[in-house]
């Protein structure tokens, strides 16, 4: 063995994944993780934990999966984690854990992710639950959103005694985990649903269906319904375009309703009645993981796919792992591109895009080097659907039915990092609602802060 080097991960071959929305990754099989699991050094100041949002013990679990104690080791994330087989897939381990690995000084980092996810996908094949809390404390929080801040504050805080309920405004439980995350890097019915039933075993109730500002209000769930403390988790659902000439056009898709059409609706099965235009040459506007997961979902569905984002590769924003797995399976990049105008038929409907190389120049205020155009360089793509990738902002319905709770000039709701307070009293918040679109783990850990927020605020009141 060679500890310099990461035991590889069985993958599908691209030319067979990008045909069928099954898993992409395999994931290790005991002997394979025991054998990784070997390649930690057991830091005993660990730089891996201090680069993990939720702080899970990692040299712990490590270990124990390293003596062969599965079992063990899924307490010990356990104890900081509601969702480690999502965790395990999702997570940017390469700039977080990973990027900390002392292992990865010399030689590769150690795959704390793939470790994770085995340990956990264990834990769900051999039926082992979370640890409820021993009793109730008599108090009540409602959670706004069941996406991966609100499931994770609502674990925290059921193990630790409150009796707490999830408002979901969709028909199924998730968040951005079943609407917005394909199948092939998220199963839903094996790994997602089971994550959220070991979230419901430590006697948190979700409900479905509730969409706050419109169903009941904030004020209400506190001075009307009994809670003590309400946690807002209600993501950014809100899609962003470019404001350019064409962009009303028939064919013309938000990432956000094209991945929902897809993840949460099932249009790619046959057995659903889910319409989506699958398009027969499409462009992904955006450089992001939600421009990957679109383009790779249209190339699933047949379609020539191109990416166009206006930086160069250095700058996208995507994990290198979703560009490596999209280059394989065949995905056209057109870097340093912008769209200038989407070319329109006589019927309204998408026949092409125009567009314009780019050049980089000095760096912008967020560091990376800014987009110029070229003169003269404008040419035209041939489409007959186009996904825009550039992010999505959070719905105003909440904010604006909520009495005395601040937000800022790009509508997020202003709240603290430590524990997740807002300027309502009682009232906490955390995850993409208060950041804007950003990763599944940095909402776990917003969800994990206003966790012990609550705690504190209602144990002290």
């Amino acid at each position: 063995m060679d500890v310099l080097k990461k035991v590889p991960v069985r993958e599908q071959a691209p030319d067979v994944r990008n045909h069928n929305f099954e898993e992409v990754c395999l994931g290790y099989n005991k002997e394979e993780a025991v054998e990784e699991a070997a390649r930690c050094l057991n830091c005993k100041n660990a730089q891996c934990v201090k680069g993990c949002p939720v702080s899970i013990n990692i040299p712990e679990f490590i270990h124990n999966v390293k003596e062969g104690n599965i079992e063990e080791a899924y307490r010990v994330i356990g104890q900081s984690s509601a969702l480690p087989a999502i965790c395990g897939r999702v997570c940017p381990q390469e700039s977080q854990c990973e990027g900390k690995c002392i292992r990865g000084i010399k030689g590769e980092a150690v795959s704390i992710g793939k470790l994770e996810r085995f340990v956990a996908d264990w834990a769900r094949e051999n039926d082992i639950k979370p640890e409820k809390a021993a009793s109730k404390n008599g108090k009540r929080v409602a959670v706004i959103g069941s996406g991966p801040s609100g499931l994770t504050c609502a674990g925290d805080l059921a193990k630790l005694g409150y009796d707490v309920t999830i408002f979901e405004a969709l028909h199924e439980a998730g968040g951005v985990l079943v609407y917005g995350i394909p199948e092939f890097r998220l199963p839903k019915d094996t790994v997602v649903k089971h994550e959220i039933e070991n979230v419901k075993s430590l006697g948190v109730e979700i409900d479905t269906n509730v969409v706050i500002g419109k169903s009941v209000t904030i004020d209400q769930l506190l001075d009307e319904e009994g809670f003590d403390a309400v946690f807002i988790g209600s993501g950014a659902g809100l899609p962003r375009f470019m404001g350019i000439p064409g962009e009303n056009a028939n064919g013309v898709f938000s990432a956000n309703e094209y991945l929902t059409r897809n993840n949460l609706m099932k249009a790619f099965k046959t057995d659903y009645d889910t319409p989506i235009a699958a398009g027969t040459k499409v462009a992904v506007v955006g450089g992001g993981n939600v421009a990957m997961d679109a383009a790779r979902t249209a190339l699933r569905l047949g379609a020539e796919v191109h990416i166009v984002y206006r930086r160069s590769e250095a700058e996208l924003p995507a994990r290198a792992e979703e560009v490596h797995h999209a280059k394989e399976e065949g995905i056209v990049f057109d870097l340093l591109t912008n769209p200038t105008e989407i070319l329109v038929d006589e019927n309204g409907w998408v026949k092409g895009m125009k567009c314009i190389r780019m050049e980089l120049g000095e760096p912008d205020a967020s560091g990376r080097r800014r987009p110029v155009e070229i003169e003269g360089s404008e040419f035209e793509l041939d489409l007959d659907t186009v996904i825009m990738a550039l992010g999505t902002s959070p719905n105003p319905l909440i904010s604006s039915t909520t009495k005395g709770l601040e937000t800022n000039k790009r509508a997020c709701i202003v709240a603290d990092e430590e524990f997740g307070r807002t300027s309502k009293e009682g009232v906490f918040a955390g995850g993409d609602a208060v950041t804007g679109a950003a990763t599944v783990i940095l909402a776990m850990g917003a969800g994990k802060a206003a966790a012990k927020g609550i705690h504190e605020y209602l144990s002290n009141k």
